[in-house]
């Protein structure tokens, strides 16, 4: 059974420890499914570039346990070996407590957890903070240890001595090295595609788990699950599908200013008969021909406002298909495309596509999970109905929305209870990601939306 690898807290190593390991099976000629718990874009880049297979997300509060059930079962299966990286702390979820945590999805597909300890500044207390992740959720099966921030020999022994005394497998430690360090911006790790060196680092991670992991311990750790006979029915939140479609064509723009999307985007827009074109507006690119509807990711368009400012054509394109009624689905970065301006890291303002009446800057932090309940139905959403997503921004509006145009309700732990977002009945625009697998009714009725949509016309 694969394992889950877990830490006591973001910046341990757990992402380190993921990718050595996939390198290494890389290396050696085997295929491995890597997931990861949790929201995130980043890590999941950097797993499939190592990994050649797109990295999986199982949260349960974004698609709920029976569908994290399916795509762990279905994918995993697929591989000669898999691996689960955690997320945060092994027992932070959603507030205060475990709910979408690390523990929970252990829990819930029964996996064997690996704690990955940042242990520089520690040599017995190790041992305390072990015993505490050990004994807080006796259910859990914490199998061993991997130290990462070991600085020596002598370290290295006063450490094992420490984990010796509670009978707790050492599994590993890593060297104290600032060529370990994984490069890092304002919302987590550099992407994969920033990274020149990417080659490079993929022989230094397996060289890593070579040198320095207890791979007689591990590697059987990593053995995929067999496949299930239930695996082909995974749920999903969707409606009756239409046997008798349309083709149809929807364009998401995909670049170094948006990429914050999970695989099963594409996947469950092509289930529904759609064609996915792939769109730069960082290289002043026109809509793809015949485009009846568009998404906009997520992603770093704060770092690249100069660029698409300048990309006149895209920008051109984007006001044509609003104006033609073409369905424009957008999140977070994909939002602040939208706006009249963007003000880039330096404080500097640049024009946007001005479809909407709000200015974009760098403001308070705003993250976590959020349920939203629809004020009013529009493109991809009824009036009344719930869905759970996640906000994770540093860039605040200057305007809400006017109360006829308001997508949701938002409320989330520490979260005051705020509208939110645009909703008409072409456009869905909103800070909050959504991850498909959980709502599958979205692309559903995107698709429909796009056939209902007569193509853009050329210029």
């Amino acid at each position: 059974m694969p394992c889950l690898i877990a830490a006591p807290a973001s910046g341990s190593g757990k992402t380190l420890v993921s990718l050595a390991l996939t390198a290494l099976a890389r290396r050696r000629g085997l295929s491995i499914q890597t997931f990861k718990v949790g929201p995130d874009y980043l890590d999941p880049q950097l797993l499939s570039a190592t990994s050649g297979r797109p990295c999986r997300n199982l949260d349960p509060l974004l698609c709920g346990e029976a569908w994290v059930e399916a795509s762990f079962q279905r994918h995993s299966s697929a591989a000669e070996l898999s691996l689960v990286e955690g997320v945060m702390g092994l027992f932070d979820g959603r507030g205060a407590s475990s709910e979408g945590s690390s523990a929970h999805v252990a829990q819930l597909l029964e996996l064997p957890v690996v704690l990955v300890v940042e242990a520089s500044r520690q040599a017995g207390s190790v041992a305390a903070l072990v015993r505490g992740f050990r004994d807080h959720q006796p259910s859990l099966q914490l199998v061993g240890v991997v130290l990462n921030g070991v600085g020596s020999e002598r370290h290295h022994a006063l450490l094992a001595e420490a984990l010796s005394s509670m009978a707790m497998p050492l599994l590993g430690a890593l060297p104290r090295h600032d060529s370990l360090e994984l490069p890092s911006r304002h919302l987590g790790l550099l992407p994969a595609h920033e990274l020149a060196d990417l080659e490079h680092r993929l022989g230094a991670w397996a060289d890593l788990a070579e040198r320095h992991l207890q791979l007689e311990q591990l590697w059987p750790l990593l053995q995929a699950p067999q496949p299930k006979p239930s695996e082909d029915s995974q749920p999903n939140n969707s409606e009756p599908a239409n046997t008798a479609r349309q083709p149809v064509r929807i364009a998401i723009a995909s670049d170094a200013a948006f990429h914050f999307r999970y695989p099963e985007a594409s996947e469950l827009l092509a289930e529904q008969g759609v064609e996915v074109q792939h769109w730069s507006p960082l290289a002043d690119q026109a809509l793809p021909e015949r485009c009846q509807a568009l998404v906009l990711p997520g992603g770093y368009p704060e770092l690249h406002a100069a660029q698409l400012a300048a990309s006149q054509r895209s920008l051109e394109q984007l006001r044509r298909a609003q104006q033609q009624g073409l369905p424009i689905y957008a999140e977070c970065g994909g939002l602040l495309l939208l706006g009249q301006e963007l003000t880039d890291q330096q404080g500097k303002s640049h024009a946007m596509a001005g479809l909407l009446p709000f200015r974009a800057q760098r403001g308070q932090l705003s993250l976590g999970y959020r349920s939203a309940t629809a004020l009013r139905s529009g493109l991809v959403l009824q009036q009344g109905e719930q869905v759970n997503g996640h906000e994770f921004h540093r860039w605040q509006l200057n305007t809400s929305p006017d109360k006829a145009d308001q997508l949701w309700q938002l409320e989330g732990w520490g979260c005051p209870q705020r509208p939110e977002g645009w909703s008409t009945a072409t456009l869905h625009a909103s800070w909050l990601h959504l991850h498909w697998g959980g709502c599958g009714f979205i692309p559903q009725r995107l698709a429909a939306a796009a056939r209902r949509t007569p193509p853009l016309l050329p210029c």
